[in-house]
């Protein structure tokens, strides 16, 4: 959709923190805003491929890139990164993500810690780590990656998809609040994305919505950030969107019943649970 010309800018990140940056939407993400001329501090578990990605960016673009390898699944990990991170940051991507596949009860309960830490502390503790320096200077943005699979309970993803609807109504509040203080804050909703996520499960797991590529997310996101007022949340993809919506108006005991007999034809033995984290 094309926005009317007064509803258009450019928001100028001098400085961006991207969680979940070694790939996928994370390293799109990081690309797209290096092309824009923005500084970057990357922040993944794996050190050689934040380092080969930053080096190519500086190549590329000549921004200065800053290689953080980081477990966000730790105790006070805003605080933490906070720490370890030099100088101001205007654009804090919260996009690092864990999921869990697979029925509830076979699935580790380590995993699921690990899966609630990543997905709902981190993101929690980093907004408010970097959160109160972007008051203070009266401007910033932050993007908090959710999914479609917020807008509806999903079986077989029962944590990951509550994790993703705790941070969509966590940002959609955060955007009130954030607004006041020339702040710009909401989350992305991508619907299944071309990434790890479906490397390491597979193509036949399963999945809300349409796939789309990370560069067609980053590009609805960066859309949605470039508005002079950005709504609450964003989902990306026309079908997902649609979906999305429609998800909300059909009753929960009808909804998840038909989402489990779509996504799963194969017997409960044959759901056994994984686990993957970009």
């Amino acid at each position: 959709m094309t926005m009317p010309p007064s509803e258009r800018r450019r928001f100028a990140a001098r400085r961006t923190l991207i969680t979940g940056a070694s790939s996928g939407i994370g390293e799109e993400f990081a690309r797209a805003l290096a092309a824009r001329g923005s500084d970057l501090v990357l922040v993944a578990r794996r050190a050689d491929r934040l380092q080969k990605l930053a080096d190519e960016l500086t190549e590329k673009f000549g921004v200065d890139c800053t290689v953080v390898p980081f477990d966000l699944a730790t105790d006070n990990p805003g605080e933490t990164l906070r720490a370890q991170v030099d100088g101001e940051i205007d654009l804090l991507i919260n996009n690092a993500g864990f999921a869990t596949q697979g029925l509830f009860v076979d699935t580790d309960p380590a995993d699921y810690r690990t899966e609630i830490a990543v997905d709902v502390l981190a993101v929690v503790d980093l907004t408010r780590a970097f959160m109160p320096a972007m008051i203070e200077r009266g401007r910033g943005g932050i993007i908090n990656v959710s999914s479609t699979t917020a807008f509806q309970p999903v079986p077989s993803l029962a944590v990951y998809s509550a994790s993703k609807a705790f941070v969509l109504s966590f940002s959609q509040s955060l955007w009130h609040e954030a607004r006041k203080h020339g702040i710009t804050a909401f989350t992305l909703a991508p619907g299944p994305t071309r990434t790890e996520f479906f490397d390491v499960i597979g193509d036949d797991a399963s999945v809300v919505g349409s796939f789309q590529t990370p560069q067609q997310v980053v590009a609805t996101g960066l859309r949605a950030l470039d508005r002079r007022r950005p709504p609450p949340h964003v989902v990306s993809g026309r079908r997902n969107s649609i979906a999305a919506h429609l998800a909300g108006l059909v009753p929960r005991r009808i909804l998840v019943p038909a989402l489990d007999r779509a996504m799963h034809p194969t017997t409960s033995s044959d759901r056994g649970g994984n686990r993957v984290h970009p």
